[in-house]
């Protein structure tokens, strides 16, 4: 079981491949990359959200976020959750953002941020704060990175924590 449809490890397995070999499609052949991915789809069972999640996150990666878009929303619709469907959110909002719709894309994200915690915690900070600057809420979307920020440096965590809280609320 895969979260958001049932398939097998082994087309999880070439999935994985496929995007490990992604950097072997330079621009020019990027149409390759993406039949590649659709391949790999055609094998899912109809109405899987990996389907429409695999394709978005192939079209997205190729540089055409406006294709991406409508095959994210399409998985997130089909009911992709867990890890995948919270990538699918990261990355939907990074693309609307891409297409100038920043303000969904906070509406999206902003909700991430009392998810439970997990290894794209620090991603979804990064694409909100990309998000907000778009929006020109600069001093909020640099209070979110460097509250990102703030657990990995060696020294000086508190500091920068406190200057994230200071960014986002200069009055606290």
């Amino acid at each position: 079981m895969c979260e958001g449809g049932a398939v097998n490890q082994d087309w999880e397995d070439r999935v994985t491949a496929a995007w490990a070999s992604f950097d072997d499609y330079p621009q020019e052949r990027a149409h390759e990359f993406r039949a590649l991915i659709d391949a790999l789809v055609a094998e899912l069972p109809g109405g899987s959200p990996l389907g429409p999640f695999e394709r978005a996150c192939a079209w997205d990666s190729t540089g055409h976020s406006d294709k991406a878009v409508p095959l994210y929303r399409e998985a997130l619709a089909l009911g992709l959750t867990g890890y995948k469907g919270r990538r699918a959110r990261i990355q939907l909002s990074s693309s609307l953002r891409n297409v100038g719709q920043p303000e969904e894309g906070v509406k999206l994200l902003t909700p991430e941020l009392d998810a439970p915690s997990d290894e794209l915690d620090d991603a979804v900070r990064a694409a909100l704060a990309l998000c907000l600057s778009s929006l020109g809420r600069d001093r909020e979307g640099l209070s979110l990175v460097l509250g990102a920020l703030a657990p990995h440096l060696p020294r000086y965590q508190r500091s920068m924590a406190n200057y994230a809280r200071a960014l986002a609320d200069p009055e606290a």
